[in-house]
């Protein structure tokens, strides 16, 4: 391995850099291939639900039936259109979002420092890393001055930890996180000093590669919904097709005509086709993704919105999900007294400006680590004028971190005078140490960095010193220890919760949804953002180190209780999440990091930040959010239980509505009596089934109690028996209403064309009452006409016009077969439509009707 590569101080030769590249390949993450249209339509072809459709739609056109045929067919190029231009907007965005060009670097090469792209760095490169750059493959640092690293992308630690030179420190253990390791990684960013790293590994070899790689191993169930739709349409194919060869053989044995028997089993097997099953499918997840969208919410795989419904537990990072990812002064202390950012948005008082002010001029003036920003950023909010008092002083000596002192300091010189102010700031025991402070000053000083670091705080200590001497400086201390510092305090800092937090967990509580913080951070810093997030912490924190040795039993009892994690590793996340759903749990997963990866991949929802999320991150999750936004999340989540509810009551109209139609093909057939349909009137009745069922139900607005109640039962199929039972009567209950008026209109003398118009009609106007009737399963039937939706109204007046035209124009009448039947088809309509009312109202009064 390249690791025993004796670098030279030249480093690689250019053709030595080139056989390396031709041997380990361009320095990329794994990506998944552009999805290019021709692949994606092959992908949607390949769906047996928009098979279903052309084979549907071939058939029909095999039987010269133009008009169904077209329909069918308009409805593929339909959904094919919705699914290009979402999947055209999706790979838009993750384009935007993507870094097209890898971080180049600084390497020495031929004894030249050469600045080339990231992509072509190699095994055995020497690197020059500095502030501000982002390491572009894995090395071990050679040579560090007070080097600083922020790995989160790796651990989820937002705090930067320290590394050192590898003859130093060549015995440390080779992970991503914790201070004092000579290995740089990846994607991690240098926020402090500078230093020389030779590269060991790049592209899939390296952490961040490796844990691209392992995504492909990662299996992924087909989602349920399609195999419950598959059962649905096998189902009801055989019965069509079954009862269309029983009916032709029945008319020809009742009534010797072989061609109107061929007609009537074609017209019943039309009547019987399920082409709506996975119509509504299609259409549904692809209108739910556009909807998700429109809350900055892109879905990548539409097995994520079914998921959404049933979601059960919510398993999220802290850094960058629940939190800011960006370092604030939470609080300050100074001789007994403690100031917090929440608690007053008044002045800073004046007694904390010193503590303040010595913060700063113990960082960097242009810094790059979270935590001197954020001195910055509270200095120039509170002390504007003591910063520009402070601007034009010079910066003539400083002393960096060290594994002896964890303290650094700044000796600054003002203009036109001899003496310096050293201002530092570090660990509060290395600071206590410098200040040489008594034990009870000491012992006051553990307390309160205690209690900061018991809510989740990262504690420093600032102190100052003066020291005389020339302006132009001279002979330095050689150590930090040789000054006589004051204590002047501690500072809290504290990466802030997200405002919208703690009402979105809490609405996922009222959801039945049991949010678990998984996090790389330390337990005490992830309980006391558990606390304030209002996530249940009634158990201990588990740590990483705790999971390491237990069995799969174990871990299920483990999750079962525990709602914090903290110090995960990127494999115990994986097996965190496998531990839920092996007890039967739909598992939401969010994160940003690299590391979270497999954990998002492996989840039945894995939701990636978008604008901080890495690319691995985004390519192995479902969905990704835009705007960082957690709260998105539970919007997403109520979305999906609204697209659940109207999937079930979408597919319980078309149940219900199927029962009439076929009933009423083969109900005259049975008592002698003309038929009531041809293929056309079946054709017909399709046209308005189709939208319906698909665009005014898929616009149906949520329930009331949408977001206070729990998440549909695992296993639960769409339309439970209950369901379809509820959706049969109900259709039953159509048919004789329908069927009465037919025979009651042929029972008056009426001719064949008049009794067809008035059961025609009749069966329309039941069918919407069905819709009505299936909108929502709360108060009276007619409740349903005060719900708002546009499609539906803009649906039943197409329906109305497009009948008025078939009754009134001749040549369509002509051709449908029907006559208008005057006083008498009115007053049928009427009876069946007030029938069936009646009816569904009573049905409601049984405990059916509310499964």
């Amino acid at each position: 391995m390249p690791e025993s590569i004796a670098p030279t101080p030249s480093g690689l030769s250019d053709a030595e850099a080139q056989a390396r590249w031709q041997q380990h390949g361009p320095n990329e993450l794994p990506q998944a291939s552009k999805r290019t249209a021709w692949r994606i339509a092959l992908e949607l072809v390949r769906e047996p639900m928009l098979q279903l459709l052309l084979v549907a739609g071939g058939i029909y056109l095999a039987l010269g039936d133009i008009g169904e045929a077209c329909m069918l067919l308009a409805f593929v190029a339909l959904t094919l259109v919705i699914s290009f231009v979402q999947e055209a907007r999706t790979e838009r965005v993750l384009e935007a979002l993507r870094d097209l060009s890898s971080p180049r670097a600084l390497v020495i090469r031929n004894g030249e420092r050469k600045r080339i792209p990231g992509r072509e760095v190699v095994p055995g490169d020497l690197l020059l890393l500095e502030e501000g750059d982002r390491v572009p493959a894995d090395a071990r640092l050679l040579s560090a001055n007070d080097f600083l690293a922020d790995e989160s992308l790796l651990t989820g630690e937002p705090v930067p930890v320290r590394k050192l030179p590898w003859l130093t420190s060549h015995g440390a253990a080779r992970r991503p996180g914790g201070d004092d390791q000579p290995w740089v990684y990846s994607g991690s960013m240098v926020v402090r000093g500078l230093g020389m790293a030779e590269v060991t590994a790049t592209g899939a070899h390296s952490e961040l590669g490796r844990i691209g790689v392992a995504l492909h191993q990662i299996e992924q169930a087909p989602p349920a919904l399609q195999q419950q739709t598959r059962a649905l349409v096998r189902t009801f194919a055989v019965i069509g097709i079954s009862l269309s060869v029983v009916v032709a053989l029945l008319y020809v044995w009742m009534r010797g005509d072989v061609l109107a028997a061929v007609l009537a089993g074609i017209t019943l097997a039309m009547s019987l086709l399920p082409q709506e099953f996975p119509l509504i499918l299609t259409v549904f997840m692809a209108m739910g993704a556009w909807r998700i969208s429109q809350q900055r919410v892109l879905v990548r795989r539409a097995s994520a919105i079914e998921a959404l419904g049933t979601a059960t537990v919510l398993c999220t990072d802290k850094t960058g999900t629940l939190t800011l990812n960006r370092m604030t002064i939470a609080a300050m202390h100074v001789n007994g007294q403690t100031w917090r950012a929440q608690e007053t948005s008044a002045p800073l008082p004046e007694a904390f400006h010193a503590l303040l002010l010595h913060g700063i001029l113990a960082s960097e003036r242009d810094p790059f680590d979270p935590m001197e920003k954020a001195f910055w950023v509270l200095g120039q909010a509170q002390l504007p004028q003591q910063l520009a008092t402070h601007a034009p002083w010079q910066l003539v000596h400083e002393y960096g971190l060290s594994t002896e002192m964890l303290a650094m300091s700044h000796v600054w010189q003002a203009p036109q005078q001899d003496g310096h102010l050293v201002a530092t700031k570090g660990a509060p025991e290395a600071i206590a140490d410098l200040c040489h402070l008594d034990e009870a000053a000491l012992a006051e000083v553990r307390r309160v960095a205690d209690v900061f670091a018991s809510q989740g705080m990262r504690v420093l200590g600032v102190a100052r010193a003066r020291h005389d001497g020339p302006r132009q400086g001279g002979d330095w201390p050689a150590v930090q220890h040789d000054f006589d510092f004051e204590f002047m305090g501690l500072v809290a800092l504290q990466d802030p919760l997200r405002p919208d937090v703690p009402q979105a967990v809490q609405a996922c509580r009222e959801a039945g949804i049991k949010v678990i913080m998984i996090t790389g951070d330390h337990p005490a810093t992830a309980k006391a953002m558990a606390d304030q997030a209002g996530l249940d912490v009634h158990a201990d924190v588990v740590r990483g180190e705790d999971l390491q040795g237990l069995s799969d039993e174990a871990l299920k009892a483990c999750v079962a209780r525990a709602s914090v994690f903290a110090r995960v590793m990127p494999e115990q996340k994986l097996r965190i999440v496998q531990a839920l759903q092996a007890q039967g749990h739909v598992v939401a997963m969010t994160g940003d990091g690299v590391n979270d990866a497999p954990s998002l991949k492996a989840a039945d929802i894995g939701v990636a930040m978008g604008s901080r999320g890495t690319d691995v991150a985004r390519e192995a999750s479902a969905m990704v959010l835009l705007d960082d936004d957690f709260g998105a999340i539970v919007k997403a989540v109520q979305l999906g239980r609204r697209i659940d509810d109207n999937l079930r009551k979408a597919m319980a109209f078309v149940l219900a509505v199927h029962v009439p139609i076929a009933g009423l093909t083969l109900l005259p057939l049975l008592m002698g009596w003309p038929l009531l349909f041809m293929p056309v009137h079946i054709a017909f009745l399709e046209l308005i089934i189709d939208p319906v069922c698909s665009i005014v139900f898929e616009a149906e607005p949520d329930e009331r109690d949408i977001m206070r109640r729990p998440p549909r039962e695992i296993g639960r199929p769409l339309l439970t028996r209950a369901m379809m039972l509820y959706s049969l009567t109900q259709g039953l209950l159509a048919l004789c209403a329908v069927g009465l008026a037919y025979a009651w209109l042929l029972q008056q003398g009426l001719s064949e064309p008049q009794a067809r118009a008035g059961g025609f009609v009749s069966l329309i106007a039941v069918n919407i009452l069905l819709i009505v009737n299936n909108r929502s399963l709360h108060g009276h039937v007619m409740s349903g006409l005060l719900r708002p939706n546009p499609a539906l109204w803009r649906m039943l007046a197409l329906t109305v016009g497009l009948l008025g035209v078939v009754l009134f124009v001749p040549a369509l009448s002509g051709l449908f077969k029907m006559v208008l039947p005057g006083a008498l088809g009115a007053m049928a309509v009427v009876g069946a439509l007030l029938g069936t009312l009646v009816f569904l109202q009573i049905l409601r009064w049984f405990p059916v009707a509310k499964a």
